[in-house]
């Protein structure tokens, strides 16, 4: 994953990474996510790091031992996820936008407690980090 240039997302991924703490399905997936959120994302000027949504594997799944080329070993429930996290952000296949913008649209759809459905069938919901997330952001807005 280079450090420059347009990240492509998958729409589910926009809250994935938001909640990000660290953790993932390898060491070699979790290294990569640590590079794109918190090295890009969460870095200084982050905000206007350029994001293109993609219906297929992007940069956050370059590594992930699920992977099967294009394709998730799991591609029906992530396709689940993708459409409903399309639908609430508003995402369309090829639209660009900064994450600032994608976290703006997060905070203006997506209300504290909304997760437990949205995020229906992830593995990560349970855990409650990007619930967690999802307060802080909310809670940035004054």
């Amino acid at each position: 994953m280079s450090g420059t240039g347009p990240i492509r997302y998958r729409p589910h991924h926009f809250l994935c990474s938001l909640g990000f703490e660290g953790k993932g399905y390898s060491d070699s997936f979790t290294a990569n996510m640590d590079a794109i959120v918190m090295g890009r994302l969460r870095a200084t000027g982050g905000d206007t790091t350029v994001i293109v949504v993609t219906g297929a594997t992007d940069d956050i799944c370059a590594p992930c031992p699920k992977r099967r080329g294009r394709l998730c070993t799991n591609e029906a429930k992530i396709r689940v996820l993708d459409r409903a996290h399309a639908a609430a952000l508003d995402l369309q296949p090829r639209e660009v936008l900064t994450w600032g913008e994608a976290k703006a649209r997060i905070r203006d759809n997506v209300p504290p407690g909304r997760l437990k459905t949205l995020c229906a069938g992830c593995e990560w919901e349970p855990y409650g980090m990007c619930e967690a997330a999802l307060g802080r952001l909310h809670a940035e807005e004054g």
